[in-house]
């Protein structure tokens, strides 16, 4: 099997495709590689593609006029993301940048648009992935305006066992207390102090470089 059919083939939104379907995919990807730090796109930058995380961990955020830095996103292993710039062909409201080394999968968006406007099971992945993607954005909003920082660190680790947005992850997840503080906008020792305390309270194992989720309904109602 090449590269790009396990890559297919292995995407939660290629199990209701037909053959032609699935081989038209399967062409139209390319797979590129960023370093720590690297920029996959700024805000305002036009990038045609639809982007699926092969190994690695971006993060999706903005920085206000004034300085402010807003997480939305990070994306893990097995998630696509960028679904609507790629419908609405405009420019990306937001930086991505990978916080490891990262390997993406990209789908052009001739073969995107194929699909959208072609595939049935495609357009009913697209409508899960969307409306897990809306509530995922304004969820973030929340925890920037009202939740305390370990709440924050809580839910943001809670996104990561969403099996539509991050179909690859399962009850534990690798990532560090540096790369879970981007995404939460924490600092690193805010982040050990809150894993801490919700292993404590029996959420969590966390080792090093690794996060066992034991109840991951209860990190996601987090607000304590």
């Amino acid at each position: 099997m090449s590269a790009k059919d396990a890559i297919v083939r292995s995407a939660l939104w290629a199990r209701e495709l037909t053959g032609e379907e699935l081989e038209r995919a399967k062409h139209g990807l390319v797979e590129r590689h960023y370093l720590k730090g690297g920029y996959v796109c700024h805000q305002g930058d036009r990038l045609d593609y639809w982007t699926g995380v092969i190994d690695g961990l971006v993060k999706i955020s903005v920085i206000s006029a004034a300085g402010k830095a807003m997480t939305f996103a990070g994306a893990a292993a097995g998630s696509w993301f960028g679904e609507g710039s790629v419908l609405k062909d405009e420019p990306r409201k937001y930086d991505v940048v990978a916080i490891r080394d990262t390997r993406l999968a990209m789908m052009q968006r001739t073969t995107f648009m194929w699909l959208y406007e072609n595939s049935k099971g495609f357009n009913r992945f697209l409508v899960r992935q969307l409306n897990e993607r809306l509530g995922q954005f304004i969820a973030t909003i929340e925890y920037d305006r009202i939740l305390n920082p370990k709440a924050r660190v809580a839910r943001n680790l809670a996104w990561f066992f969403n099996p539509v947005l991050y179909p690859a992850v399962e009850n534990e997840i690798e990532i560090s207390q540096e790369e879970l503080g981007l995404l939460a906008g924490v600092s690193r020792q805010v982040v050990n102090k809150a894993l801490r305390e919700l292993e404590e309270e029996g959420l969590l194992r966390a080792t090093h470089g690794r996060i066992t989720v034991l109840k991951p309904d209860a990190l996601g109602q987090y607000d304590t």
